[in-house]
């Protein structure tokens, strides 16, 4: 199994890494892993949900028949204030 070193950690994500662990009765390298794996998870299952509202935005486009405001003239509007 391939080994993990991480330099310059800062001290307070040790901390929070050693609280849990303690929590939830594991080694400070299975809750590593364990956060690893759950981080990465939740990443791949945003992209995929992200592309997936995507591509239904793109398929049903808004069918109001108006047009849509421009970005730059709200965040100039939002600026100004």
């Amino acid at each position: 199994m391939p080994t993990l070193q991480v330099r310059n950690l800062p001290e307070h994500i040790y901390r929070k890494i050693v609280e849990r662990a303690k929590a939830k009765r594991r080694s400070i390298a299975q809750e590593t892993v364990y956060l690893l794996e759950k981080s990465l998870e939740t990443d791949s299952h945003r992209q995929e949900h992200t592309s997936i509202l995507i591509d239904k935005m793109l398929a049903n486009p808004p069918e109001t028949g108006e047009q849509l405001p421009d970005p730059v003239q709200l965040l100039r509007e939002d600026r100004d204030r």
